[in-house]
């Protein structure tokens, strides 16, 4: 680790001389690159100088430790310096943990109501809510690209884009099947009733990252609708778009005008394509699930909402909060910084 750490030094400063050139300077998308670069490494290259300074602060009170006027006072002293030295080493250890590339990424978040019938679509509507609330707290913006109303509320589909500083790798952990447990409203006996919505999270691609054939895509224009069903307009606006060779559906009426609505699909599509290819790489190199916290397989039961016993548990960490109506309000940090930890533990661990 310390010669991983030398060298990321050795770059920082590098960059710091190319960031300082006049050949650099003049060139804005080289300078760009450049100052993203050392910005990646600042966090690290701080913590290492903090961890080197520890050492070397503790090499001189072992030299002094057999004073006998500051003895004491030395002992306290190296028994700190100690502890913060552990706890830099420990920290170093998560920074030096491969980056996903994608974690600065804004996201497509999927909602779809399940097993259930008009419950899960309401749930659906309650799982949306609760995202929304979040990316409120966070200082994010949502927008809903495509949606398709429960008959008795919620959604029984609801597509958005989320979009804000470091989006994916909060909530990449998000993909798979949610259960709620709790008494619907059409129920007249008072049953505790199971349904379930999944949820599935990818992170939005440049679009220079793949290249889809037209003579691939089909397209169907219909009637764009809003909120509840009203007409947004009497033209042919909503697009939907169907990728062939993949089966991949993707749908935009969210825009005024049908160019608009397939420039938008075009951007979905690419995204829902990429997200297909990393599912099928990742199990063509057999990567076992236990490595990987979020799988973002829809069909893996993550998370359970307990109306009844006020709980939501995340069944990967086996993690409880006895406060749903606060996580349902979108107060869902906790869950999501143990999800954090737990994914770091496990490539952590993966590395040795």
């Amino acid at each position: 680790m310390e010669e991983r750490l030398k060298i990321i030094k050795e770059k920082y400063v590098e960059l710091e001389r190319e960031l300082a050139t006049p050949e650099v300077l003049s060139d804005f998308q080289r300078l760009k690159e450049l100052s993203k670069q050392k910005s990646d490494l600042e966090e690290t290259v701080g913590k290492y100088d903090e961890y080197k300074k520890c050492c070397d602060e503790l090499i001189e009170l072992y030299k002094m430790k057999n004073d006998r006027d500051m003895a004491e006072m030395i002992a306290d002293e190296i028994v700190s310096l100690e502890e913060k030295k552990e706890t830099c080493l420990r920290e170093l250890e998560i920074m030096l943990i491969p980056k996903d590339e994608n974690d600065g990424k804004n996201i497509i978040m999927e909602i779809r109501g399940a097993a259930g019938g008009d419950e899960a679509n309401i749930f659906a509507g309650d799982l949306f809510r609760m995202y929304s609330y979040y990316a409120d707290k966070q200082g994010w913006k949502i927008e809903i690209i495509h949606a398709v109303d429960g008959s008795s509320g919620g959604y029984s589909q609801i597509e958005c884009m989320i979009k804000g500083e470091n989006v994916y790798s909060k909530l990449k952990y998000e993909s798979g099947s949610h259960r709620v447990q709790r008494i619907p409203a059409t129920e007249t006996q008072g049953r505790v009733h199971t349904s379930t919505a999944t949820v599935l999270v990818m992170p939005e691609v440049e679009d220079a990252t793949i290249e889809i054939n037209e003579s691939d895509i089909k397209m169907d224009v219909y009637h764009s609708s809003g909120a509840g069903g009203q007409s947004v307009n009497t033209a042919n606006s909503a697009v939907r778009l169907t990728h062939v060779p993949t089966g991949a559906v993707v749908t935009c009426q969210t825009e005024r005008s049908q160019v608009q609505n397939r420039e938008q699909a075009m951007k979905l599509l690419k995204i829902k394509i990429q997200d297909e290819i990393t599912r099928k790489q990742e199990a063509e190199m057999g990567r076992e699930r236990k490595s990987k916290i979020g799988t973002g397989d829809r069909s893996e039961k993550i998370r359970t909402y307990n109306y009844p016993q006020n709980r939501v548990t995340d069944h990967r960490i086996n993690y409880s909060v006895m406060d749903l109506e606060a996580v349902m309000d979108g107060k869902m940090d906790s869950i999501i910084e143990m999800l954090i930890t737990e994914d770091q533990r496990l490539k952590l661990e993966g590395q040795k």
